[in-house]
């Protein structure tokens, strides 16, 4: 009877010890048949935790082997689009798996603040210094109850990718200074308050384009809006943003020290209506993707290229192609990402906004094609970085 009940212990302990391997094997199957492995454009991409990837209108930076992507962190309702937490940061190293880091750039508790709790902070996007070390986070910035009438850029930085990043300073840029291919003659015009333009007359374009508007905000800074940095390969890094009501791209060298304005500007198609810039470098020519403005839907992208930074910028049309390129495949360019160890191999960002309930938003990201000297877009249900 002794001997009977240990045998009994000792199975019911083996099966016991199955039980547990089984589960432990099952739980490691489970994980590794949910490391994502291809991309899946507009899914729901979750992170290693399996929770939805939070990081909108982003960017990402690659540094010493890793992938950090940093986007817009939002919530849940229409009060999701103000910024409630601040930005949010990613890792990868294949850029298929990303581990949530937190957020790095908090909203301020105190109400005085410019980046308080009910702002609006979009597109972010972090550099790195190699002359100063830091890592720099410049966004979009509109202060609270202010609507999008501040139309400010913001800056922050950090000794570390993932933070914490801290609030330096927002304004509104190149105060004062005129852009670089604006002539003589455009300089001594004096549209603005004159009288009353009827907006999209032939008279009104042409003043804007001959400045009107970059005169009626000359002392107190051109606007800021939907916002990118390019760092080009001798280290000059450039603000590249939708100003004057949406209508002008604007074209911004920074300091050394990527903190400033060095007061060196080109305005970019005026009144050609381009917002959502995304810019990239391949062969030494600059190739720019934009979308149009209309709100939170979707629209034709516009391409551009140049062959100096400081243009001209030659309008390539439409880089997307197939079903849907009419709305971009329902999504707006946020990022260029150049995939490392890939020659001349980029990503294309995009969002899918959702905002009636911003959190849901997804994520567009498509391999971009050069055919004919010009980016192309074509849709692709699912992809892996073997297409480069």
């Amino acid at each position: 009877m002794k001997l009977k009940s240990k045998s009994t212990t000792l199975i019911v302990l083996i099966f016991s010890l199955l039980g547990v391997a089984f589960f432990l094997l099952s739980s490691l199957n489970y994980k590794n048949n949910n490391k994502h492995k291809s991309f899946v454009p507009g899914s729901k991409w979750t992170d290693t935790n399996g929770i939805h990837i939070n990081a909108h209108g982003g960017g990402v930076l690659y540094y010493n082997g890793v992938y950090y992507w940093y986007g817009e962190y939002k919530a849940s309702g229409r009060s999701g689009n103000t910024s409630l937490k601040g930005v949010s940061c990613y890792t990868s190293k294949d850029l298929y798996n990303w581990k949530n880091e937190g957020i790095v750039l908090k909203v301020d508790k105190d109400p005085n603040s410019e980046i308080t709790k009910g702002c609006v902070i979009e597109r972010p996007k972090v550099v790195y210094n190699k002359k100063t070390g830091k890592f720099v986070l410049w966004f979009h910035l509109e202060l609270k109850n202010q609507g999008y009438n501040a139309a400010r850029t913001a800056v922050a930085t950090s000794d570390t990718p993932t933070g914490p990043f801290e609030f330096k300073k927002s304004f509104r840029p190149n105060k004062g200074v005129w852009p670089l291919n604006f002539t003589y003659q455009q300089k001594k015009l004096r549209t603005w308050n004159k009288k009353e333009l009827k907006d999209w007359s032939a008279e009104w374009i042409a003043s804007v384009k001959n400045g009107m508007l970059i005169q009626r905000d000359f002392e107190k800074g051109q606007m800021s809006r939907d916002m990118t940095v390019f760092v080009d390969s001798d280290e000059k890094a450039y603000h590249i943003h939708a100003s004057e009501e949406n209508l002008t791209l604007h074209i911004s060298e920074l300091t050394d020290d990527y903190l400033d304005f060095t007061d060196k500007w080109i305005s970019v198609a005026p009144t050609g209506h381009n917002e959502a810039p995304a810019i990239f470098k391949q062969d030494g020519i600059y190739y720019m993707i934009t979308s149009g403005c209309t709100g939170w839907d979707p629209n034709e992208a516009r391409s551009f290229k140049s062959t100096s930074i400081w243009g001209p910028w030659q309008p390539l049309g439409n880089p997307s192609i197939g079903k849907e390129a009419h709305l971009t495949f329902r999504s707006q360019s946020t990022f260029i990402l150049p995939v490392q160890g890939k020659e001349d191999a980029f990503i294309f960002m995009a969002d899918r906004w959702q905002p009636r309930n911003p959190i849901d938003g997804t994520y567009v990201w498509l391999p971009i094609n050069m055919m004919n000297g010009k980016p192309v877009l074509k849709w692709q249900d699912k992809w892996d970085l073997n297409t480069f």
